[in-house]
């Protein structure tokens, strides 16, 4: 069977580690037909959005992506480019893994985490409003007059919304994708004590979809209760759901104790689409210089190929990676230690050749 799948090289290191995980891929056996479209920051201040609508046609069509890290624009009219992707194609669910690999320095080798977020609704939805804006007037008269708190004049102002519904589809997707990957807990990582009105409805969503699944554990802890757990005892924590600020900060906490973002990666799951991506972002000044590393875009390719129902081919590709992790030889500079560090390609060499 040949697969359809989007690729998206991106900006910055995105088109060396992008090649590097497209080769894995391939080299795993699968046979996979590419689109590729040219999609980061340059590219949108050149083509506009007509250029972000191609893209997004394009995973729509063939429903499943592989997504190098792009910069974010100035001046083009939303502040992320993945935002912009993860709204549009209503891609409500990241799912980002981090599990220790052999050969990579940590004091945690038995790490095993995922942090499962919600992807559109929390403080990044991006509705804002700077200080001095008429609406942000209107919103402290709003306030001062509903809840009795005067804010200072000079206050900018940034909302969280958090729907129950949307709260409850990311709640499934980590309940479904525990069931799906053999995990046994799921456990809910909120700040409900203060912030009822939205964590307490995500936790309360939470409690609610646990319910429907009787064959895991469910759990919950506040967020700071939480980030304490995982640097003490990562190994009690298994898949992590939360909203969107809180993952984006514990998935990189997460990815700090199994060797960082380059071995970090990532989905975002919609009901009609997923984008694999790497964690960690476009690092403009390493661009061109082959020192990138790749594997946390392969291993995300690994995420792909499992989503796709090629099992095998993924566990192959974890396989060689963790091979060459092992053997220690071939590593770019963040995880060389006292080794000679290896160039991105020479690394995305040596796991084509194990998988051969």
């Amino acid at each position: 069977m040949t697969h359809r799948v989007t690729l998206i090289p991106g900006d910055g290191i995105g088109p060396e580690v992008c090649d590097a995980a497209r080769r894995a891929v391939e080299a795993a056996g699968v046979a996979v037909e590419w689109d590729v479209q040219e999609f980061g920051a340059e590219a949108y201040l050149r083509d506009g959005p007509p250029l972000l609508e191609r893209v997004i046609a394009s995973v729509r069509e063939r429903g499943v992506a592989l997504k190098g890290p792009t910069s974010t624009p100035s001046g083009s009219g939303f502040r992320s480019i993945n935002i912009a992707l993860r709204r549009d194609l209503d891609l409500y669910a990241g799912v980002r893994p981090c599990r220790a690999l052999p050969g990579v320095a940590t004091p945690f080798p038995q790490t095993d985490v995922v942090v499962v977020r919600m992807n559109t609704e929390d403080l990044y939805a991006g509705i804002e409003y700077d200080r001095d804006a008429d609406a942000a007037a209107t919103l402290r008269e709003i306030v001062a007059g509903t809840h009795g708190t005067d804010l200072p004049a000079d206050t900018g102002i940034s909302l969280k919304p958090l729907s129950r519904s949307g709260a409850v589809r990311a709640a499934r997707a980590a309940f479904e994708y525990a069931r799906a990957n053999g995990r046994r807990r799921v456990t809910a990582v909120h700040k409900a004590t203060v912030m009822r009105a939205t964590d307490g409805l995500f936790l309360e969503a939470c409690r609610e979809v646990a319910a429907g699944y009787d064959d895991l554990e469910f759990d919950d802890r506040l967020v700071d209760n939480a980030c304490a757990k995982l640097v003490m005892q990562p190994q009690d924590c298994d898949v992590l759901v939360m909203p969107m600020l809180y993952g984006d900060i514990v998935s990189d906490v997460a990815a700090g104790l199994v060797g960082g973002l380059g071995v970090a990666p990532g989905a975002n799951l919609g009901d009609g689409a997923a984008v694999f991506e790497a964690v960690h972002g476009s690092a403009p000044r390493h661009a061109g210089r082959n020192r990138a590393n790749p594997f946390a875009l392969m291993l995300s390719g690994a995420m792909l190929l499992r989503h796709v129902g090629e099992a095998e081919a993924a566990a192959r590709l974890e396989a060689a990676i963790a091979d060459v992790t092992r053997e220690g030889r071939t590593l770019t500079y963040d995880l060389a230690r006292n080794a000679q560090p290896a160039g991105t390609s020479e690394v995305a060499d040596a796991v084509v050749e194990r998988l051969r």
